[in-house]
C-alpha cells in the first residue's frame, strides 16, 4: 500500500502533447514581448502628467505684484515712470520704482549675454506648447540672471535710465507708462511735465530685461523678457496690450499662485501734421482675465498600473495559446498528408507479393482466416 501510494495528481494520457520546437519558439517570443511591454509600461507609469483646469477667478481683494526692469535711452531726469489704474490711483499708492543712471550701449560681454537670452526666450515662446511639460516639471525659472557688469565703464556721461522695482497694485485694469517728464499731481487727471526738452532729447529706444506679474514659478514664461526696440525717430510711441491670467501651479516642485500674460504690441510715430496724434513714450496697458488656470501634475494610480500589467500578461498568454494551436494544426495537417502519402507508397510496394504469400500448398479450410500484416 505504501509503494502504491501516490499523493501527486496525474494527468490523463490524452492531456499530454509531444514537445515541439514551434511551441518553445512561441513561448520564448511571448516572454520577450512581455518583458519589453512591461518596461515601456513602467516608464509610462513613472512619467507625470499635466492637467489643466479652468475656473472663474473669484479673488477680487488680493493685490497684483508687478515686477519691472526696463532700460530707456534717456536720462533719468527727462522721463517719468508711473502707473494709473481704473480707480484713478497712481504710483504713490502702489510703491516706488528705482531709477539708475546707466549707458544704453552694451559692452561686448553684455551684448553676448543679451543676445543669448533673447535667442533662448524667443525659442521657448515659439515652442512653449511642446515644451510646457518639461518647463513645469523641471523647475525652470530662467537660465539667465542679470546683465553682467561692464568690463570697462564707457567714457562720457550716462545716456540711459534703468527703471526697476516691484509695485503692488489693485487687481484691476491699469496703465503703466514711461514717458517724457515727471508726473505731477492733477485734480482732473494725470499729467507729465516735460519742460526744456528739445526734440533731439526724445529717444524711447528701450530694452525689457524683465516684466512679470506675481511671484516667480516654474514653467511660467514672460513673453516680453529679452525684448529690445531701437529707433532713430524721436517721437515714437510703443504700446503693449497685456492680458493677465491668474494661474495656480501645483507640481511636485512647487505649489504657488501667480500670473501669466499674453501680449500684443503696436508702435507708431507721433506726427501731428500727418494726423498721428498721441503722446510719445512706452505704454503697458494691462487687463485682468476672469478665468483662472490650474496646472496640476499627477501620476497614474497604482491600481490602473496593475490592471494594465495584468491585461498585458493575460492578453499575450491567451494570444500565444491561440497562435500555438494554429501553428500546431498547420504542422499536423502538413505532416499527416505527408505521412499518408508515404504509407500509400509502402502499401503499393507490397501489393504484388501478397498473392504469392496467400497461395496455400495444401487444402485450406474455408473457415480459416489468414491475416497478413505488412512489415514495418
Amino acid at each position: 500500500m505504501v509503494r502504491e501510494l501516490d499523493a501527486f495528481p496525474k494527468f490523463a494520457e490524452t492531456y499530454y502533447e509531444d514537445p515541439r520546437a514551434s511551441g518553445a519558439t512561441i513561448t520564448l517570443l511571448c516572454f520577450f514581448l512581455i518583458f519589453v511591454l512591461l518596461v515601456f509600461e513602467l516608464r509610462y507609469f513613472m512619467q507625470s502628467k499635466l492637467k489643466f483646469k479652468y475656473s472663474v477667478d473669484s479673488d477680487f481683494d488680493s493685490k497684483l505684484k508687478i515686477n519691472i526692469d526696463i532700460t530707456v535711452a534717456m536720462a533719468c531726469d527727462m522721463i517719468g515712470a508711473d502707473i494709473l489704474d481704473v480707480t484713478n490711483q497712481n504710483t504713490d499708492s502702489f510703491g516706488h520704482l528705482e531709477e539708475e543712471e546707466t549707458w544704453f550701449e552694451l559692452s561686448p560681454n553684455q551684448r553676448i549675454h543679451w543676445d543669448s537670452m533673447q535667442h533662448v526666450n524667443s525659442y521657448i515662446r515659439s515652442e512653449f506648447h511642446s515644451l510646457q511639460h518639461l518647463l513645469y516639471t523641471s523647475g525652470y525659472d530662467g537660465v539667465f540672471g542679470e546683465l553682467p557688469a561692464r568690463e570697462v565703464p564707457p567714457k562720457g556721461d550716462a545716456n540711459a535710465c534703468r527703471v526697476y522695482g516691484t509695485l503692488l497694485v489693485n487687481k484691476v485694469a491699469g496703465n503703466f507708462h514711461i514717458t517724457a517728464g515727471k508726473s505731477i499731481p492733477h485734480p482732473k487727471g494725470h499729467a507729465h511735465l516735460a519742460l526744456f526738452l528739445r526734440e533731439e532729447d526724445y529717444n524711447f529706444s528701450h530694452r525689457i530685461e524683465h516684466l512679470s506679474f506675481g511671484d516667480p514659478a516654474s514653467g511660467i514664461i514672460d513673453p516680453l523678457d529679452g525684448d529690445e526696440k531701437i529707433t532713430n525717430k524721436h517721437f515714437q510711441s510703443y504700446q503693449y496690450f497685456l492680458q493677465i491670467v491668474p494661474t495656480h501651479v501645483d507640481t511636485f516642485l512647487t505649489n504657488t499662485s501667480t500670473y501669466q500674460y499674453s501680449v500684443t504690441e503696436q508702435e507708431r510715430e507721433i506726427n501731428h501734421n500727418d494726423g498721428s496724434h498721441g503722446v510719445p513714450g512706452i505704454f503697458f496697458k494691462y487687463d485682468m482675465s476672469s478665468m483662472k488656470v490650474h496646472v496640476i501634475e499627477s501620476h497614474e494610480p497604482w491600481t490602473q498600473f496593475i490592471i494594465r500589467v495584468c491585461g498585458i500578461v493575460g492578453g499575450i498568454f491567451a494570444t500565444s495559446g491561440i497562435l500555438n494551436s494554429i501553428v500546431s494544426c498547420m504542422i499536423d495537417l502538413f505532416c499527416c498528408k505527408f505521412k499518408s502519402s508515404a504509407e500509400k507508397q509502402d502499401q503499393r510496394q507490397y501489393i504484388g507479393e501478397v498473392p504469392n504469400l496467400l497461395i496455400p500448398s495444401e487444402k485450406i479450410n474455408v473457415d480459416t482466416t489468414i491475416i497478413y500484416t505488412p512489415p514495418t
